[in-house]
């Protein structure tokens, strides 16, 4: 049997020209979205629905529902929190449903609909993420969410390290050259990922508003064994 191929989307913009029928797709947003969802279900999320559109949050709230929404890192006035990992604490979440929007990485959820599979990934997943990626022997898309359709660093750092890890197996292969500049990006910020990440634009922004504290925290590697994967068009949690 031929080895799957892993391949790197650094934008929603670039996305349709990917085939994600029957591939896992990963979709990577580490500041802030794909860390905060792993976070929320390693304390106790029982399920997140997905929302585009700020009017549809608002809707989910009138319906009772907790919210988490965001534009520009800046919680919704309507919203019971923002898209911070350290607001999923499990006195807020444990077993409840949350409704979920963000700037960049829950509209791109929606892209991927017709993947074999639709994961969350983030550093604070890693080893989990990669390890039942290897047992799917299926080809893979690492989608980054990027900022508003452009290009960003960390989530690319973030794709290389899976990616690395992923070819280092031997169970893969690439013919990608988004994945190899991927890796080569987190060849270089691997000896220290929060040095290296200073110069990141989204870090600044975060800074600038004072959204910052979480940063090293979704750096961390292996906080969770949770993988957040798509059922049904909401996100469960799934431990192999």
């Amino acid at each position: 049997m031929e080895k799957p191929f892993v391949e790197a989307c650094f934008s929603p913009a670039i996305f349709s020209r990917h085939n994600c029928s029957g591939v896992n797709v990963v979709v990577i947003d580490i500041f802030r979205a794909s860390s905060a969802i792993c976070a929320a279900f390693e304390n106790g999320a029982g399920m997140i629905i997905p929302v585009r559109e700020v009017e549809e949050a608002r809707q989910y709230k009138e319906k009772g529902f907790l919210v988490a929404a965001e534009r520009d890192g800046i919680v919704l006035d309507f919203a019971d929190f923002g898209n911070s990992p350290f607001n999923f604490t499990p006195e807020r979440i444990k077993d409840r449903t949350i409704a979920y929007s963000t700037t960049n990485g829950t509209k791109i959820i929606e892209m991927t609909s017709g993947s074999h599979t639709t994961a969350i990934g983030s550093f604070l997943n890693i080893s989990a993420l990669v390890s039942w990626l290897i047992s799917e022997r299926r080809d893979v898309l690492l989608f980054c969410a990027g900022w508003k359709d452009k290009f960003n660093l960390e989530d690319t750092v973030c794709a290389g390290a899976i990616a690395s890890r992923l070819l280092e197996s031997g169970e893969f292969r690439t013919i990608c050259d988004s994945v190899h500049a991927a890796i080569d990006l987190w060849k270089l910020a691997e000896p220290d990922p929060l040095k290296y990440i200073q110069k990141a634009a989204h870090r600044s922004r975060l800074r600038d508003k004072g959204l910052d504290d979480c940063i090293e925290f979704c750096l961390k590697p292996d906080f969770t064994e949770i993988i957040p994967v798509v059922k049904d068009g909401n996100l469960v949690p799934f431990k192999p």
